[in-house]
């Protein structure tokens, strides 16, 4: 009944601000502002009502009550890029033409197909007399003047994160005008943000050849084939771009990328020095100079990279983020101040804002003053959290279709499909539950390659489950029944195949997206000689690790406590059902064995991989591999036992987690069945 009543208070909501908007069309600001006044007396959050508010009091010439609608709207949704080109409407109302010129570009920062943004930006940069900036604006604004209207309609579409509209519309386009570069280049980069990675390289290849001097499709094709880890394909189109355009700072940075791709980390620090010699204080660049020499363990180096890099950029939220979650380094007073300093300032950008909560909240505890960190722990979350789509709801709806779709009755009807290669070593679970360390050890075997956390899996997910609306039932997983033994075949093979590139000619390889946990029914279908370990760690301490993790991208459910605690809980009832219909498939190893007897769990794992037992998997922070994880730093030093209970330093304000757990506190550890 509940969801019968929210799908019907959404649509009557959807209906009002349709009224609204033609009230709008048709002049009548007043009795649209009466109509949207309705929806915001039901949901006085709802993005849209408030947007068509503001919209609606800067017709009626009220600029002041617009704006303070608009800032409501921006606690809200703070990416949001057309609230700010609406702000810099009402500014121009007020004849505020610095406060209007500061919008629009926040505006076009957040959404750079916001045409009328970039139009009042050209005309205002000119009356100021600043040409530079007005040639600045003008040239996205001819470009999206140049371009289809639906097309800049996909485009606005995609950075308001509408990706299944944008989709829509973008085939529907392309149905019209097959082979149109700009529309295969914006549903590349839709592939990309679906993790579609192949359809989105096929895309681009085609543009590259269809218009080989277009630079924008060539250097998305470049970072396309980078994040499918083409390394040396990718260096070759960055060199391309960089002979053309040797001075554009994006190339540079693709270039230097591929290089670090490719192996060539000399190369690839060498153009980060010579770009920083042309614009030493450029602090992008400081940045990525920074994680580079964190990648390859020249930790003082980079630290005094982040260091520039906040130097020159006192509000620069990632560059003391990127310190703290060096996880070994400690601020100083000064530097605490000047991060709490910048947080409170109302000019600090959103994104820097969080940044500031999690270095502090890490900061905090570090000096054991465990209140102050947990508020800084709880605002940080609650800001990223406003950037989040993903609802709990919908992700144990997932969980549960995965157990009741993969049977033991589909096992048993596939039994004896899929591809026999038993090369792969996936590693699964939750975010902090150990799982880095679980790579390095095994990667440290002269039979293993250790590779990264690999999308392969996700997008044959993507796939399987067909273009759809949000709405609509999934196919997949109940499609696994439809699958033939051909195609589970082909799928398996298409897996051994396309992962190629990431292997160092080992014979076996791992693959950590831990994400893959909800996949096990699929990979055990096509790749059943695969192995697959669980990385499992204390329900506690794993999900405060996550909770006070600020992640690049992805795990949505850690920034808020009780949703990591439920997402913990459902994920510990999809690993029992696979325990159930797949038993002695998986080998669970629990993160406090491996702490507190390191040798025994590695021979369980290299037992349960068929490996011979190596010493070097017990001196795993011996081996030289480049790690791109959070606990890039930690899994270079021997095992220590000092972060098992680091969460009891919480545990006064954690009981929503407790309470989000419920029985699986009690359970824990979990064996697994070796």
């Amino acid at each position: 009944m509940g969801s019968i009543n929210s799908v019907q208070t959404n649509s009557s909501e959807d209906d009002l601000a349709q009224q609204a908007q033609a009230l709008l069309q048709d002049g009548k600001a007043a009795a649209a502002e009466s109509v949207i006044n309705e929806l915001l007396q039901n949901d006085n959050e709802n993005t849209e009502g408030l947007y068509i508010l503001a919209v609606c009091q800067r017709y009626l010439k009220q600029p002041e009550q617009a704006l303070q609608t608009l800032v409501k709207l921006n606690s809200v949704k703070p990416e949001y890029g057309r609230a700010y080109q609406e702000a810099g409407h009402n500014h121009r109302l007020m004849r505020a033409t610095v406060s209007a010129i500061t919008a629009y570009h926040k505006a076009v920062h957040y959404n750079p197909a916001l045409v009328a943004s970039w139009q009042v930006l050209y005309e205002l940069h000119q009356q100021q007399g600043n040409k530079h900036a007005a040639a600045e604006a003008r040239k996205p604004l001819l470009r999206l003047q140049e371009m289809p209207d639906e097309l800049v309609s996909v485009t606005s579409m995609l950075h308001e994160g509408k990706l299944y509209k944008a989709e829509r519309l973008c085939r529907h386009f392309l149905q019209k005008t097959p082979h149109h570069v700009e529309a295969m280049r914006l549903l590349a980069e839709l592939g990309v943000k679906f993790m579609v990675l192949d359809d989105a390289e096929f895309l681009l290849e085609s543009c590259v050849e269809f218009e080989p001097e277009n630079h924008h499709a060539r250097f998305d094709y470049a970072n396309v084939l980078f994040k499918r880890y083409k390394f040396k394909q990718a260096l070759q189109q960055a060199e391309i771009l960089h002979r053309r355009n040797p001075t554009d700072l994006a190339v540079n940075m693709t270039l230097a990328n591929s290089h670090m791709g490719a192996g060539d980390m000399d190369s690839a620090l060498t153009i980060y020095h010579d770009v920083l010699t042309e614009t030493p204080d450029n602090p992008n660049v400081l940045l990525q100079q920074a994680h580079a020499l964190k990648t390859v363990g020249k930790l003082n180096d980079a630290i005094a990279s982040y260091h520039k890099a906040y130097t020159v950029k006192a509000d620069y939220g990632d560059a003391f983020w990127s310190l703290a979650n060096l996880k070994t380094y400690r601020f100083s007073d000064a530097e605490i101040t000047a991060m709490k300093t910048r947080e409170q300032d109302d000019r600090t950008d959103f994104v820097d804002r969080f940044h500031f909560c999690f270095a502090l909240g890490k900061a905090f505890e570090d000096r054991k003053d465990f209140a102050v960190a947990m508020d800084y722990y709880q605002r940080g979350n609650a800001l990223k959290k406003q950037q989040s789509h993903i609802r709990t709801e919908n992700i144990e709806k997932d969980f549960k279709s995965q157990i009741s779709s993969c049977t033991s009755t589909l096992f048993d009807a596939k039994k004896g499909c899929g591809h026999p290669a038993p090369d792969p070593i996936f590693i699964v679970g939750l975010p902090r539950a150990g799982s880095t360390l679980l790579e390095q050890i095994l990667a440290s075997h002269s039979q293993v390659d250790g590779t990264m956390e690999l999308h392969n899996i996700p997008a044959l997910v993507h796939r399987l489950k067909g273009r759809r609306r949000i709405d609509d039932d999934p196919r997949y997983p109940g499609i696994l029944y439809e699958l033939s033994a051909e195609q589970l075949n082909q799928y398996g093979e298409d897996f051994i195949n396309s992962t190629q590139i990431y292997r160092q000619g080992a014979p076996f390889f791992i693959d950590k997206m831990p994400n893959n946990f909800r996949h096990i029914g699929l990979i055990h279908l096509i790749l059943p000689n695969a192995k697959i370990i669980d990385a499992r760690r204390d329900p506690m301490a794993c999900c405060f690790s996550g909770f006070k993790q600020l992640f690049a991208e992805g795990q949505e459910f850690t920034y808020g406590l009780e949703e990591i605690g439920r997402h913990y809980k459902g994920y510990v009832e999809l690993m029992d059902h696979w325990d159930k219909v797949i038993p002695r498939k998986i080998l669970r190893v629990q993160h406090e064995d491996v702490v507190q007897d390191l040798e025994t769990e590695v021979r369980r794992m290299l037992d349960f991989c068929g490996l011979p037992y190596e010493q070097a998997c017990v001196e795993f922070y011996k081996t030289d591999r480049a790690i791109k994880t959070p606990s890039s730093e930690q899994v270079r030093q021997p095992i220590y036992k000092s972060g098992l209970e680091q969460w009891r330093n919480f545990e006064p304000y954690l009981q929503p987690l407790k309470d989000a757990l419920g029985p699986v506190l009690t359970r824990y550890p979990i064996p697994g069945i070796d």
